[in-house]
């Protein structure tokens, strides 16, 4: 297949690109900095964009099978620490996200041949996270910062199916990967002997590892009964206190040192919410298309991130 992937030399999309080239598919990625993209296996095709208007990069619309949109600015932000989410930065999380979703469908709208499959980013901070029921894709959405801007974030290809195009909405959970992501941060604190539970500890972490995370995202593709929503994270999601003891366990590493949500609060702001706050999420219609987990638990998971080469 010849798919593109916007927004693909970020965590996610340089996984699944390198996993695409593997099985012999022809890549090519959108970024705002081609110069700066690096890591990317040979034969990826890279093309300048803005995220926001029409240039040369929408020749290849015509000429692709897929398109996957993964754009949209990192909620943490691009340092180690997360960033605080001031007015501006507000502004940056929804534009990087509305713009290039609108982008994308207006292409496929002009192009002479329309792919056959869109696949949508979203995050499952869609769902209310004071609600401790348990959440699958029929589930409704919050009413917060977070959901309003995965509810738009979703909202913004919507145009594609009115083409004809099959779309994909993936509500990603915490994607874990040694590289960059929540999980490096994570473990920080049980390297230095000080890992413990952040905030109450009773909030759920509904993750999954990089590896299903991209082999999901391939198998739906492939899949010519998957359309609409699925959620991408692991069947077994986990309270921030056992995703901490379990991190101990694996570690050989203490888990004593709780870090009051007031602290977190204090030192990060708003963004804090995405560590003191979590949402039970399972897979459902994943599970119900047959897809198989290769890590459905933390603890197996874990295990092949920390010690795997």
């Amino acid at each position: 297949m010849r798919i593109i992937i916007a927004g693909g030399s970020g965590l996610i999309g340089s996984a699944l690109c390198s996993a695409l080239i593997d099985h012999g598919d022809q890549v090519t990625i959108l970024s705002r900095n081609p110069a700066k993209v690096t890591g990317l296996p040979a034969g990826t095709m890279i093309l300048q964009w803005d995220g926001k208007t029409i240039q040369n990069w929408a020749n290849e619309i015509q000429h692709t099978d897929g398109v996957i949109n993964l754009t949209g600015e990192n909620l943490s932000g691009e340092k180690f620490f997360p960033s605080r989410w001031t007015r501006t930065r507000k502004e940056r999380l929804l534009t990087s996200r509305e713009n290039s979703g609108m982008v994308l469908s207006k292409a496929i709208e002009l192009a002479g041949k329309r792919p056959e499959v869109f696949v949508q980013a979203s995050g499952i901070n869609y769902y209310d996270t004071q609600s401790n029921a348990e959440a699958t894709e029929e589930t409704g959405p919050g009413d917060d910062f977070l959901a309003n801007l995965s509810k738009k974030w979703e909202a913004s290809s919507e145009a594609v199916e009115s083409f004809g195009v099959r779309r994909i909405v993936i509500r990603n959970g915490i994607v874990l990967s040694k590289r960059k992501g929540a999980l490096p941060l994570l473990l920080l604190p049980y390297k230095l002997f000080a890992g413990g539970r952040l905030g109450t500890g009773k909030q759920v972490y509904s993750w999954i590892h990089m590896d299903d995370e991209v082999n999901a995202i391939l198998y739906l593709i492939h899949n010519q009964n998957a359309n609409g929503v699925f959620n991408l994270t692991s069947p077994e999601p986990v309270t921030n206190d056992e995703f901490g003891r379990t991190i101990g366990k694996v570690m050989k590493r203490p888990h004593y040192f709780p870090i009051p949500g007031f602290a977190l609060k204090i030192a990060f702001g708003e963004v804090a919410k995405l560590v003191i706050e979590g949402r039970q999420v399972v897979p459902k219609r994943l599970m119900e298309l047959g897809y198989s987990f290769l890590f459905p638990t933390l603890n197996l998971a874990l295990k092949d991130l920390i010690y795997k080469p």
